[in-house]
């Protein structure tokens, strides 16, 4: 019993190290899912030309805050200049007002320092006595007169210097709008510049040919809805003035903030033309929506300005045909378009 109790322990013991030396399989842990390959960050072209519009759009739009501040800025020039001319004027009239003050003063003092009354009291000459009275009166009116005159210029003189103070104050915030809007411009312009730079030589052909295609299928979208059916009207004498002006620029490159002669933005190439042709209008887009005579575009003829975008940042003028003249964007030429090429906000008339 003994002896068998050992043997199976021996053959446990046995069967125990034939497991412990034979060689062991490793299994490795379970290796983790392979992640999903990233998606792809490359844009497309058309993603690329939207995205340039949209920088340009934006330049344009601060162009014409750019323009704004401008011309706010001259007329408060202006306003200032008119102002130090006036200021200078009422501090020599003054001078003047002065002058003859002192003279009346130092006419009394010469007759011992007695009124007018009295001298005349003290002549014993009735008739030098009437006479002297008329004189005197006039004299006193001629005083109360000076010192009225004297007053009212005085209060002008203080008005003045308070406009021209707000004019300077005007001045210096519309310097400051300026500036910034300066800086968003050439922001935007080099952002453009920089993903246009980034492109292959075919990759630009390719974009500059979607750019196109683009205002070819909005300018197709335009005329089936048949918005030129019934646009059939001549332009004025003054509108075929403003169109000669116009269509001569063509070729002529686009330049933020310029109105002429050798480059153009869009809204200078517009108040020019119109000025040129006897009429001067606002010289932003925007100002021209807000300010100038809104048309239907069934009423629409040659020499009126078709104002593009939500926020009137782009202008062009109509030439008939269903065409316009315009200066499109930094890098472009004033050139001809299709009037229905861009999303249309409304068409203004100068010369209504």
């Amino acid at each position: 019993m003994y002896r068998r109790h050992c043997a199976a322990a021996a053959i446990t013991l046995v069967c125990a190290m034939a497991v412990l030396a034979s060689p062991v399989q490793a299994f490795a842990a379970p290796a983790p899912p392979s992640p999903a390959p990233a998606p792809s960050t490359k844009k497309t072209l058309e993603e690329v030309r939207q995205e340039i519009d949209g920088l340009y759009r934006a330049a344009g739009s601060a162009t014409d805050a750019y323009n704004l501040a401008e011309e706010k800025a001259k007329k408060q020039s202006g306003e200032i200049v008119k102002l130090a001319q006036a200021i200078v004027e009422g501090q020599a009239k003054i001078a003047e007002l002065k002058d003859r003050a002192g003279a009346q003063a130092r006419d009394e003092y010469r007759n011992a320092g007695l009124p007018p009354g009295a001298r005349l009291m003290l002549s014993g000459d009735p008739q030098l006595f009437l006479d002297g009275i008329s004189r005197t009166r006039q004299g006193q009116k001629a005083t109360k007169g000076l010192l009225g005159e004297m007053n009212r210029t005085q209060e002008d003189l203080q008005t003045y210097t308070q406009d021209a103070s707000t004019n300077w104050t005007k001045l210096e915030a519309n310097r400051v709008k300026q500036a910034k809007a300066k800086k968003k411009i050439n922001a935007q312009i080099a952002a453009a510049k920089k993903l246009e730079s980034q492109l292959e030589k075919k990759e630009r052909a390719r974009l500059l040919q979607l750019e196109q295609e683009a205002e070819y299928k909005s300018q197709t979208a335009w005329l089936s809805s048949g918005a030129l059916k019934e646009i059939n009207r001549e332009a004025s004498a003054h509108g075929k003035k403003a169109v000669a002006f116009a269509t001569a620029k063509i070729g002529l490159p686009y330049v933020w903030g310029a109105e002429g002669p050798k480059s153009y933005d869009c809204s200078g190439l517009t108040s020019q033309a119109w000025a040129a042709a006897g009429r001067p209008i606002p010289r932003t887009s925007q100002e021209q929506w807000r300010q100038l005579p809104h048309i239907a575009i069934k009423d629409m003829r040659p020499g009126d300005l078709i104002i593009y975008h939500s926020d009137a940042s782009h202008v062009g003028m109509y030439i008939g045909d269903g065409a316009i003249v315009h200066a499109p964007r930094p890098g472009r030429n004033v050139t001809l378009a299709g009037a229905g090429s861009m999303e249309i906000l409304g068409v203004v008339r100068p010369d209504k």
